[in-house]
């Protein structure tokens, strides 16, 4: 089975889109990654809701500052012009519609733009729905990251969405090892196969109707 990009290139794909000047939200988990990849030349604000506009990539081991955390409490570094804020004022960016793009992790996506990302049915413990309620719809322009699959080989893009859901029709697109979707309504419209790739293989790891542009 073709693997598709690993987490680095996927990382690099996903910041290859961004624009120069956006302010972005990267999400925990594989989101974080982005800020590491941003090409040569370009400007790109990271946030992190804990406080900080204008994170930087992650710090080189043995130049780590204990004080700069991100939201997930990962070492981080500070771009020139950083600002650190209060909580209170980070969260008023995101409600206030100022964030350009929000790139979060996700358990389930549907066409129709449904994101799940914080709650697996039956799991014991974990915490609420935290901030991805508000990063799912504060931002102009949503995105996933995330795998294609789960650890049992179960497909994360679907029809509907069977997991408690964090945010309805706020998603735009998907990025994961084997391609990048845009969330089309009634089905997934891939806008671009991983190398290696092909439409069967898609179709066969995919929970939800692909049509290929």
């Amino acid at each position: 089975m073709s693997k598709g990009w690993s987490d680095e290139a996927l990382a690099r794909r996903v910041a290859l889109d961004l624009p120069h000047g956006a302010v972005v939200n990267l999400g925990i988990g594989m989101p974080v990654g982005v800020a590491d990849h941003v090409p040569e030349g370009r400007l790109v604000f990271f946030h992190s809701e804990n406080g900080i506009i204008g994170m930087g990539p992650a710090p080189q081991k043995g130049f780590e500052d204990p004080d700069i955390v991100n939201a997930a409490k990962q070492r981080a570094t500070l771009i020139p012009g950083a600002s650190i804020v209060h909580h209170a004022d980070s969260f008023s960016l995101i409600r206030g519609g100022r964030l350009d793009f929000s790139i979060l992790g996700a358990l389930q996506v549907a066409p129709n733009g449904d994101i799940a990302n914080w709650k697996v049915p039956g799991q014991k413990g974990g915490g609420g729905v935290g901030g991805a309620m508000d990063l799912a719809v504060g931002a102009k322009k949503v995105v996933v990251m995330m795998r294609h699959q789960d650890k049992k080989g179960r497909p994360k893009l679907v029809e509907q969405c069977s997991f408690s859901l964090t945010a309805v029709k706020t998603v735009a697109l998907v990025y994961t090892e084997l391609g990048v979707f845009e969330c089309a309504g009634d089905h997934f419209l891939v806008r671009e196969c991983a190398p290696g790739i092909g439409q069967d293989e898609l179709r066969s790891r995919t929970g939800a109707r692909l049509e290929f542009g």
